[in-house]
C-alpha cells in the first residue's frame, strides 16, 4: 500500500472543511442561538451530507467518509438545537 496523492489532497480537503464547520456548533452550544440558522438549509445540507458519505463508501474513500461523517454528526447536532432552541 504506497503513498495515494489523491487521498492525501482529499484528506486534507476534509480535515479543513470539517474544522471550519465546527466553530458554528461549538457558536451554537454556548450561547442556543439559532435565530441565524436556516432550517430549510440545514435539511438541505444534511441530506447532501448524507449522499456524500454513501458516495464517498460507494468510491472506498476513506477521507470522504472520515469528513462525511464528522460533518453528519455536526449537522445533526445543530440540527438539534435549531429545533430545541428555536421554538423560544
Amino acid at each position: 500500500m504506497g503513498f495515494d496523492v489523491n487521498e492525501a489532497i482529499g484528506f486534507g480537503a476534509a480535515v479543513l472543511t470539517t474544522i471550519a464547520f465546527l466553530p458554528q456548533v461549538y457558536k451554537t452550544w454556548k450561547t442556543k442561538d439559532v435565530s441565524s440558522l436556516s432550517l430549510p438549509m440545514l435539511i438541505l445540507f444534511f441530506i447532501g451530507i448524507i449522499l456524500w458519505l454513501i458516495y464517498g463508501v460507494l468510491l472506498h474513500s476513506p477521507s470522504m467518509i472520515f469528513a462525511n461523517a464528522i460533518t453528519v454528526i455536526s449537522t445533526i447536532l445543530l440540527l438539534y438545537y435549531k429545533l430545541k432552541y428555536g421554538k423560544q
